[in-house]
């Protein structure tokens, strides 16, 4: 009996120890909690995108994270717009109606600066500035807000990678916490994540994309999330997502884009997703926190 009984334990001791160093299921691979909701370029459903005022609006919606993006100007000022030109969301048409097509990488900072980022949005936001990546890690430093980063089309910027996080550096935003917590470097380009990677091994970093389920575990070598555009997410993918570890050795994470229905984002939470990135995150908060995460 007593032999029997000291064969169990270790049996139980075994158990215990390989259950440790195996990977956890995929049905425990989410992240714990309320499902995080990413104002979209801040948000860009009440202010102009990527601006200061932008920022403010979504953590005044109670949005604890932003995306932004991120290029360089001609002079090598990096500064937070979406688009490759700035006709769009700048009057940069009106005022230099010879610079067609307007590429960000065309203009100097300064010229940047004397730009309409708001008019173009509602009449109350004339005289918003496009603001440099120096100037919105400083808002965010004010309102406490996490940081998921996009390198914007990175092949146009030869180096913008390193750039970047000697920005974030000299913000502040590398070191333990702000890696820890509030930061995340993403983007469709995954040459510029493994660069990223490797430069700075401790940033957590996403792409943008639905990579085959056959090569997660190639992504997994150098990305902490996969980010794909909503329509793409299935509970199968969301699974095959978590269940691969990625680069710190914790399950991939899965944020769908651009979501702005409640019923679309419950249906995303049902499915599994972490994350979900949107321009209304009001709605989006309110949707997310009426549904169990992962039960479809």
């Amino acid at each position: 009996m007593r032999r029997r009984t000291a064969l169990s334990t270790v049996a139980t001791t075994l158990c215990g120890a390989l259950a440790l160093a195996l990977p956890a299921p995929a049905a425990q691979a989410r992240a714990a909690g309320p499902v995080t909701v990413y104002g979209h370029r801040g948000a860009a459903a009440y202010a102009p995108e990527n601006t200061l005022s932008s920022v403010q609006r979504a953590a005044d919606l109670g949005a604890h994270w932003v995306e932004n993006d991120v290029q360089r100007t001609r002079d090598g000022a990096l500064v937070v717009i979406h688009d490759t030109t700035l006709e769009r969301t700048t009057d940069a048409k009106r005022r230099y109606p010879g610079r067609s097509p307007w590429s960000v990488g065309s203009f100097t900072l300064a010229e940047i600066k004397t730009l309409d980022a708001g008019g173009w949005f509602a009449p109350r936001f004339r005289g918003e500035r496009v603001p440099t990546l120096a100037e919105y890690l400083r808002r965010l430093d004010r309102t406490g807000q996490g940081l998921l980063l996009e390198l914007k089309r990175p092949e146009l910027y030869p180096g913008i990678e390193g750039q970047t996080l000697r920005a974030l550096a000299r913000a502040g935003w590398l070191d333990g916490p702000h890696i820890a917590r509030r930061l995340v470097v993403q983007s469709f380009s995954a040459p510029a994540l493994r660069t990223t990677h490797r430069l700075r091994p401790a940033v957590r970093t996403g792409f943008l994309g639905n990579p085959p389920v056959s090569q997660l575990k190639r992504y997994a070598a150098f990305a902490d999330q996969i980010n794909p555009e909503q329509r793409t997410v299935t509970s199968a993918y969301v699974k095959a997502v978590h269940a691969t570890p990625g680069p710190h050795r914790a399950p991939m994470r899965v944020n769908a884009w651009t979501v702005d229905s409640g019923p679309a984002a419950a249906r995303l939470v049902g499915l599994g997703v972490n994350g979900v990135i949107t321009n209304r995150p009001d709605v989006i908060a309110k949707a997310t926190r009426r549904i169990r995460p992962g039960t479809a």
